[in-house]
C-alpha cells in the first residue's frame, strides 16, 4: 500500500514536471534544451529507476518504510532483533566495538602529521580530541575482547593467533594512553623534537593497529572464530553479475 501511493505521488507530480520542462525549453537555445533534455532524462531514471539502480528512489523509499512498518508487527522483545538482527545474533560485541578505536586513532595520526606539516595548531587540537576518544573507544574495545576469549570456543591453532592480537590490542591500548596523557599535559600541542618522538610513537602504534586487526580478520575469515555458518542452497543464489552493453 504505502508502495502503491508513493508512486501515485510521483506519477501525479511527473505530468506537471514535464510541462515545465517544456515551457522552459521554448525559451532556451539549442544547447540549453540539450542540457534540459538531459537533465530530464536523469531523473526520471534515478526516480523510476532501471539498470542497477533497481527501482530508484520511489522504490528505496518504499522499502525504507515498509520495513519501518514491519517492525510494528513485532511485540517489545522482538523489536530489537528484526532492528538490528547483526548485533543481536553476536555472542559478543568485540567486532562490534573494534571499528571506533581504528578509526578514531587511524584519523588522530594522519591529521595529526598534516597539522605539523601545514603548521595548523587548530587542526592538531582537533586531532587531539580524536585520540582522546579512540583511547576511551580502544579501552571498552580491549575489555570486550578479554571476555570475548574467554566466551568464545577455539582450537589451539586459534588460541596462539588470539593470544598476539591480545598483545597487539594491550600495546595499543597502552601507547594510546601515553600518548594521551603526554597531550594533556602539554596542552594539547607539542613543539620541536618532543614533536618528532610523538609522531614516531603515533606511528607505532597505528602499525601495531594494523597487525592486530589482521590477525582478527584472520581469526573470523579463515578459522571462522564466532561465525554461525548458513547452509547456501544452490537454488536462488544471487550472483551479483552486472552486463552493460555498450553502443
Amino acid at each position: 500500500m504505502i508502495k502503491l501511493i508513493l508512486m501515485m505521488g510521483f506519477t501525479a507530480f511527473y505530468p506537471s514536471y514535464k510541462f515545465a520542462i517544456a515551457q522552459i525549453s521554448s525559451r532556451l537555445s539549442s544547447s540549453q534544451i540539450i542540457t534540459m533534455v538531459d537533465m530530464n532524462n536523469f531523473l526520471s531514471f534515478q526516480i523510476h529507476g532501471g539498470a542497477d539502480h533497481g527501482g530508484g528512489i520511489a522504490e528505496g523509499i518504499a522499502s525504507l518504510l515498509a520495513f519501518f512498518e514491519g517492525l510494528t508487527a513485532h511485540d517489545s522483545p522482538g523489536i530489537f532483533p528484526a532492528l538490528m538482527p547483526g548485533l543481536s545474533s553476536m555472542d559478543n560485541i568485540h567486532p562490534l566495538l573494534v571499528h571506533f578505536p581504528i578509526a578514531f586513532l587511524s584519523a588522530f595520526f594522519a591529521l595529526d602529521v598534516v597539522g605539523t606539516l601545514a603548521k595548523k595548531p587548530q587542526w592538531r587540537n582537533v586531532a587531539s580530541w580524536l585520540l582522546y576518544l579512540g583511547t576511551v573507544a580502544a579501552v571498552f574495545t580491549v575489555t570486550a575482547g578479554f571476555i570475548a576469549a574467554g566466551s568464545v570456543a577455539h582450537g589451539d591453532d586459534v588460541h596462539a593467533i588470539m593470544e598476539r592480537h591480545e598483545h597487539f590490542g594491550v600495546s595499543v591500548l597502552s601507547l594510546a594512553t601515553l600518548l594521551s596523557a603526554w597531550r594533556l599535559k602539554t596542552g594539547g600541542v607539542i613543539e620541536g623534537g618532543a614533536n618528532s618522538f610523538f609522531l614516531i610513537l603515533a606511528a607505532l602504534l597505528c602499525v601495531l593497529m594494523m597487525l592486530g586487526a589482521d590477525l582478527g580478520g584472520l581469526m573470523v575469515y579463515k578459522y571462522g572464530v564466532a561465525v554461525k555458518a548458513a547452509q547456501v542452497q544452490d537454488i536462488g543464489v544471487h550472483e551479483h553479475v552486472h552486463e552493460h552493453e555498450h553502443q
